[in-house]
């Protein structure tokens, strides 16, 4: 997706935007082995001694004792505080050795059950943590050890950060044991049977493989059993050899011949039972309409019902009521440090409410915002032209948001709430701002705190300035593009607002050939937000005047279209497109939607979807696990599952320009990596599958640091395997990960395992095209 950096205050860790655990945390019955290097000179707060311990935003700290521990050191949490940062105990001047292993042990408990962040971090700017983790306290004493690497030589601290909870309480630690020189702990993921499933299911008439990981390199015997244990099919694996994109020698098991709907099937090779999973469309049905009710409850600007989202009802977040400082009324990034050639006057102040909160912050971005709504539009388009697609699935009624019923296509009324948004980004044609004016017509890149939040927070609890930041070219073709796609859609059901649309996208697109290099720094992601860098717009201008010209018929952008660089490029790579090179969307709709293009012109277009596609399906072939995404450095991306769910799309659009069947078995051989058929047997998508992902990055979906608030709805799609591993979790634990393997089901790896809406737009693009197969053998 994009880079963000995450940097706290002076007491937060790093990525106190993450604040979670970087080791596993065990409770244990005793602590470990004591030795001569144990770091800490008052560990049981003898005699009530606290020194050199302190603490900070509590209400009162003091050695106490209660009838199981004679002395213990406690401090009593108010409530309200905002970040876990904000109510702590600590130990400061620890040292720290590059590359030593450290191991942390305590006891602690708690006057209610709560989770707090807890370990040992350095204490620089930074504040890596070394070893840091989320205990569980209870009103019983427990023992917890946590462990992990020095990334560097320094100075660190012991903290316990209990701040951020709704309600005041009182926690103790006692018998506080750090042990510097201790061997570096070793992750080794838990990846269940080693015969690796679409955990969710195969369309019956579909193609139907698995993966089995193997030390043996002679084809092996397996059996496929239904509920029952029957062995209803059997055949020997295909060995592979080592897969370069896991590391693991693999064979393969083809039971495509199997066509009997069904549940709880299983597949056995090599000793070894898979996950149960179904023959069977059902999942795909339902997951066409959970992938879009994520969009919902990340909604801004408005209460989420929880008659409507059963668990994730929340009060709507920044409107401007206390503590929020809300988007009712916000202005410029003051000072803009990162640039030199613009300012913007302080007393400027504009409503950029509503719209969605991007991922697991509660920033909000144009051209994060122009693709994911770019797809939720173009699936519903799709569903206008393709004669096999169940139109009645996207239909009013099928979502469980506020405006069903309103005689609209609910798809269209979620992308609304977007769209509604972005219109309010666009600067104003009468501003009579000095700083702006020249900017008339163009749209803020994003809308963000001024600092970072740490974990969980509710956006109604958002206590931080919010900032407007400077327009730019890429934000402002993202609305144009975005715009001009809606209008068409919108004119059936809403000529006013197709209107407005249409208005806005010709001001916008005119405002970015005005200025076409105003360009989104990277250097603009050091506190708050994602940084959305992007220096090349030749894809954004490309996507904007083919959009127009699919809308109006005009000359004018059908000239531009033609002008562009990216005209007679091949705008397809096997490594996905993303919001900063959203030009296969542009090609794709010159291919699909009908307009007065001249037919040779139109049949190229196509053809060069359908050679886009021919290379996806040509890396597809080689992966042992199937997956149509595979970068040839074996540099896995952040968001790659969201890069493989675009490839999809691409392969999906050859398939409704040519019903060659090679494109519909790509596409469902595609979807099985996403549901389990991976190096980690995991389905990456929440509530789907045997074993799937539950603790993304988010501040609002926060179990894992809060159990009274909920995992992501089900549908919602992880990120997915990330080679840079750039956050600190990830770091402590994947350093030295191959490709598959760079991945966390935590919520602190923000750089793996975040949530965001141009991952969850591409997975309900490609549930849709999936559902709409059925069977699976053919439209």
């Amino acid at each position: 997706m994009h880079p963000r950096q995450s940097f706290g205050s002076r007491r937060s860790i790093l990525a106190a935007a993450t604040s979670a655990a970087v080791v596993a945390l065990v409770v244990v019955p005793g602590g470990p082995a004591r030795a001569a290097t144990d770091l800490i000179s008052n560990p049981s707060f003898d005699n009530g001694v606290v020194a050199p311990w302190y603490a900070y935003g509590v209400t009162a700290s003091e050695v106490r004792s209660d009838a199981v521990q004679a002395e213990a050191f406690c401090a009593d949490v108010p409530a309200g505080t905002t970040n876990p940062w904000d109510a702590a105990v600590q130990l400061d001047n620890v040292p720290a050795v590059n590359a030593s292993g450290y191991e942390l042990s305590f006891r602690a408990r708690a006057t209610t059950d709560v989770v707090i962040t807890a370990g040992f971090q350095l204490g620089a700017p930074g504040y890596e943590p070394v070893a840091m983790g989320n205990p569980a306290l209870t009103a019983a004493w427990q023992t917890f050890t946590l462990s992990g690497t020095s990334p560097k030589d320094g100075t660190g601290s012991l903290v316990f950060q209990a701040g951020g909870k709704a309600a005041a309480f009182t926690f103790c630690i006692d018998d506080v044991h750090l042990l510097s020189g201790v061997e570096p702990p070793q992750y080794v993921p838990d990846t269940g049977p080693r015969v690796r499933v679409n955990q969710v299911g195969y369309l019956p008439g579909g193609p139907k493989g698995a993966t089995l990981v193997t030390d043996t390199t002679t084809p092996l015997p397996w059996q496929l059993r239904n509920a029952s244990g029957a062995v209803v099919r059997s055949g020997l694996t295909g060995p592979r050899g080592v897969d370069p994109t896991s590391g693991q020698n693999v064979a393969t098991i083809d039971f495509s011949s199997y066509a009997r709907p069904g549940t709880g099937y299983t597949l056995t090779a090599d000793g070894e039972t898979s996950y149960p999973f179904d023959i069977s469309d059902t999942a795909y049905q339902r997951l066409r309409r959970d992938s879009k009710t994520f969009f919902y409850t990340q909604r801004s600007g408005v209460a989420i019902l929880d008659s409507l989202a059963p668990g994730y009802g929340r009060a709507a977040g920044h409107v401007g009521v206390a503590p929020n400082q809300g988007d009712t009324a916000v202005g410029c990034q003051q000072p803009v440090t990162w640039l030199d050639d613009w300012t913007c006057d302080p007393a400027f102040r504009t409503d950029v409410t509503g719209g969605w909160y991007d991922a697991g912050d509660h920033g909000k971005y144009v051209v994060n915002g122009g693709i994911a709504t770019a797809q939720l539009l173009g699936e519903y388009e799709r569903s206008l032209r393709v004669r096999h697609a169940d139109r009645r699935a996207l239909a009013d009624r099928t979502l469980r948001i506020p405006e069903a019923g309103n005689k609209v296509p609910d798809i269209l009324d979620e992308a609304r709430w977007e769209l509604a948004w972005m219109l309010k980004m666009q600067v104003p044609a009468d501003t009579d701002v000095s700083g702006l004016t020249p900017y008339a017509g163009m749209a803020f890149l994003k809308v963000q705190d001024d600092s970072w939040t740490g974990l969980p927070l509710a956006p109604a609890a958002d206590p931080k300035t919010r900032e407007l930041h400077r327009p730019s070219t890429a934000a402002t073709l993202n609305l144009a593009a975005v715009a001009a796609q809606a209008a068409r859609l919108f004119a059936p059901y809403d000529r006013v607002f197709a209107r407005t649309l249409l208005t806005a996208a010709r001001t916008a697109y005119a405002a970015a050939k005005a200025h076409p290099a105003v360009y989104s720094p990277d250097a603009d992601g050091n506190s708050g937000g994602g940084a959305y860098g992007d220096s090349n717009v030749d894809d954004e201008f490309y996507w904007a005047a083919a959009e127009l010209y699919l809308t109006t018929g005009r000359a004018e952008y059908l000239a531009d279209v033609h002008a562009s660089p990216l005209a007679t490029a091949d705008v397809f790579n096997v490594n996905g497109f993303s919001w900063n090179t959203p030009g296969p969307l542009a090609r794709m709709d010159l291919a699909t939607v009908p307009s007065r293009l001249p037919q040779r012109e139109r049949e190229g277009i196509r053809r060069s979807v359908v050679a886009g596609a021919d290379k996806v399906v040509a890396l597809q072939a080689h992966q042992a696990y199937g997956q149509p995404y595979a970068p040839a450095n074996g540099m896995w991306d952040w968001g790659s599952n969201s890069d493989l769910l675009n490839n999809l799309q691409v392969v999906a659009t050859a398939y409704d320009l040519t019903h060659a069947a090679k494109y519909r078995r790509a596409v469902l051989t595609g979807v099985d990596y996403v549901f389990g058929r991976n190096a980690l047997n995991h389905s990456y998508v929440t509530g789907y599958g045997t074993v799937s992902s539950q603790n993304q990055h988010s501040r609002m979906y926060a179990h894992q640091l809060d159990p009274s608030l909920p995992h992501p709805p089900a549908g919602s799609i992880s990120g997915g395997p990330n080679s840079s591993i750039q956050d600190p979790v990830a770091q402590g634990r994947l350093a030295g990960c191959t490709g598959q393997f760079c991945y966390l089901d935590d919520i602190g790896s923000w750089s793996t395992n975040e949530v965001a809406i141009n991952w969850n737009s591409a997975l309900s693009w490609v549930s849709s095209f999936v559902a709409d197969l059925r069977n699976g053998d053919g439209c």
